[in-house]
């Protein structure tokens, strides 16, 4: 059975009130895609109709049972071209109950479909939640998922469907108010190691302009092709052995999953007040708060601890004078990275006493990673100090390959209460695992600080676009478009202080960053360090405890209280064994 398949994304711009043009435009376009040799054409979107419904009165003349002539049109093309095809639609079921839906069809008809389970702003105006969750249908030319447009926010959805063995995720959208190819598409293809193929439209429609940029995003996050505007399709291959080694950064995520430490993901913390929640008992209240300034520091520790504690000394000093309160160094900053067994330090012990001083003379906190023994163990450690000295430490519960060979996993979070606000640690490659940043965030984090030593590429420029945007969104070119942890922090509203090590001959880019809670937000709340050693820094808000209902994103946690965790199940059991 061939593992190479052609693939399209159809882009369109579809015509409110006018059905029959709008499908019988959609049915050229796939037959044109079909006529290239695309296996799998993907449909924006509500394609047979337009998006922008007022009410359910307005969209009842468009709204279509499945099956129904619609999807047959479809598959008499799928069935002349031995092809599959998806399409996005308005359906009505059997209790007259409306969706926003996206049908699979083959050569043999109907393969199956999704119903849009997270809907936008505008859709409960006429729209149901969906109630069909987080399939995968097994097709001649591979296990395909399917998602519509808001779906992707959600780490869990597509995580769950690469669990269940997608190849491909066909994400239909009508997407807007940034440039495409959108950060949130990259990172769901690169996080779990599948195709992403985007079928989205463009033009304005009742006063919103949609953004186009449709695309095949392959495992590791690269754009292979792309659409900026307008009519037409884009044509690239998927490979199914690519998507099924199921590699992040090289390493084997799926394996290297921690089902047990991830219950929390079934709840549902942020559906009550959550300054109440929090509050709930008078245990762990939530910090009130405040508004600072947060630095990561770069630099490439060296196999000399009293060298790196000077590195660490002076940066810290730099930060302070730029007004930090809290600087968050790399992994490993202060034992090196050569040989993390020999060179590991108790905590407390000299080295974090050193850390303690500093933390203490220039009124700071620190984060720093460091090797730690303990008895005969040996972690992959990072430890919070506080200007009165007392000391967190987080050990790094996700292993990447060559670390299982010195280093034992933690087992637990930890998340810590400071004036600057609720703080959780990870430790560079946990944060290749979206369930880790979620379980913070479901914990009321409003940052967390990460130590990383990554290699490899998770970060990815943009050209610019020709879809002219309202202002303040950006249209121009962007050196940093898609970087994989400014998505962390959008995904789970809240601050992610990424602190990398920097050392391009042994492939370390560094790119650390302090990103903001919304990623739709511009100009952007956050700050890039430039290439080689130095800081970024940028201005943190975790205020708003004086209000009945936070109205701060990184207190109030949009996306994460509009999850639907009942359908997570699957993210707490044990991963399957072909991965």
């Amino acid at each position: 059975m061939p593992t190479i398949h052609k693939v399209a994304a159809v882009q369109f711009e579809p015509t409110m009130f006018e059905k029959e043009r709008n499908v019988a435009r959609l049915l050229e376009l796939c037959e044109q895609a079909a006529a290239a040799g695309a296996k799998l054409i993907v449909t924006p979107e509500m394609g047979t109709t337009g998006y922008c419904w007022f009410d359910r009165a307005e969209v009842a003349p468009f709204v279509e049972a499945i099956p129904g002539p619609t999807t047959s049109s479809f598959a008499a093309l799928a069935r002349r071209h031995d092809c599959y095809i998806v399409v996005g639609m308005p359906e009505v079921d059997e209790d007259g109950i409306y969706f926003n839906t996206a049908v699979l069809i083959g050569p043999d008809g109907i393969v199956g479909r999704h119903r849009k389970t997270h809907p936008y702003i505008s859709e409960p105006k006429w729209a149901a939640a969906g109630d069909l969750h987080n399939q995968v249908f097994e097709t001649p030319i591979g296990r395909i998922a399917l998602l519509i447009c808001m779906d992707i926010h959600f780490v869990e959805t597509a995580r769950l469907m690469a669990l269940g063995g997608a190849d491909v995720i066909c994400h239909i959208s009508n997407w807007l108010a940034e440039r495409t190819p959108a950060p949130y598409w990259i990172s769901r293809a690169f996080e779990n190691s599948c195709y992403v193929i985007e079928s989205n439209r463009w033009g304005l429609e009742r006063t919103v302009q949609f953004s186009g940029g449709s695309c095949v995003i392959a495992p590791d996050g690269l754009v292979t092709a792309v659409l900026d505007k307008g009519d037409g399709i884009v044509l690239s291959e998927i490979d199914l052995e690519a998507a099924r080694a199921r590699r992040v950064l090289g390493e084997t995520v799926f394996a290297q999953r921690r089902p047990e430490l991830y219950p929390e993901l079934l709840t549902d913390t942020f559906s009550w007040n959550p300054r109440d929640f929090f509050g709930l008992y008078g245990h762990e209240p939530w910090p009130a708060g405040k508004t600072s300034r947060v630095s990561v520091a770069q630099f490439s520790p060296g196999d000399d601890i009293s060298r790196n504690l000077k590195e660490i000394a002076a940066l810290a000093h730099k930060a302070r004078a730029e007004g930090a309160e809290l600087v968050v160094f790399p992994e490993l900053a202060l034992t090196g990275l050569a040989d993390p067994a020999t060179s590991a330090q108790p905590i407390p012990g000299p080295a974090t006493d050193s850390l303690g001083k500093l933390a203490e003379d220039l009124d700071l906190y620190l984060v720093c990673g460091l090797a730690e023994r303990d008895g005969d163990l040996v972690y992959n450690s990072a430890c919070l100090v506080a200007p009165d000295g007392d000391i967190s430490v987080y050990r790094k519960t996700h292993l990447a390959a060559d670390e299982r060979n010195w280093a034992t996993a933690g087992d637990g979070w930890t998340v810590v209460d400071t004036p600057i606000g609720r703080i959780g640690l990870l430790i560079g490659h946990d944060a290749s695992f979206p369930e880790t940043g979620r379980v913070l965030a479901l914990r009321g984090c409003d940052l967390i600080a990460c130590p990383a030593a990554i290699k490899g590429r998770f970060s990815s420029s943009h050209a610019g676009t020709e879809v002219r945007q309202p202002k303040p969104i950006p249209i121009g070119p962007d050196p940093h478009h898609w970087h994989h942890f400014r998505v962390r922090a959008g995904e789970n509203n809240l601050f992610f202080a990424f602190a990398n090590v920097v050392d391009p001959e042994r492939g370390y880019p560094g790119l650390s960053g302090v990103f903001g809670p919304d990623t739709f937000e511009f100009p952007r709340r956050e700050a890039i360090a430039a290439g080689g050693t130095g800081l970024a820094t940028a201005r943190v808000d975790t205020t708003n405890l004086d209000s009945v209902y936070p109205t701060n994103v990184v207190r109030r946690k949009d996306l994460v209280s509009m999850r639907m965790p009942h359908s997570y199940r699957g993210l707490v059991r044990a991963t399957a064994d072909n991965y």
